[in-house]
């Protein structure tokens, strides 16, 4: 797997939800509204999810294997990263 694409959609400078992002896997695949949090212990990648009738949230799309998880998460916190020096400077 080999993620082609990150386009940070939207930045947030204030509140905890930083960023809206889209992440292309092999030029084939791509997963709209994965958002950058700031949680208790830094930044982290939040899958899309949608609200359950009993108000949970359950992902829409998600990495299986942990590996893939560290794949994703790392091109996206990489690419907000830039966004946000971009935004800055």
């Amino acid at each position: 797997m080999n993620i082609t694409d990150v386009r940070v959609r939207k930045v947030n400078m204030e509140g905890k939800m930083k960023a809206i992002v889209s992440v292309t896997i092999d030029n084939a695949f791509v997963i709209h509204d994965v958002k950058v949090v700031e949680g208790q212990k830094g930044l982290f990648v939040a899958m899309p999810s949608r609200r359950t009738p009993e108000g949970e949230y359950r992902d829409i799309a998600h990495p299986i294997s942990a590996t893939a998880r560290e794949l994703i998460s790392e091109a996206v916190l990489d690419a907000y990263q830039s966004a946000v020096a971009n935004a800055i400077a």
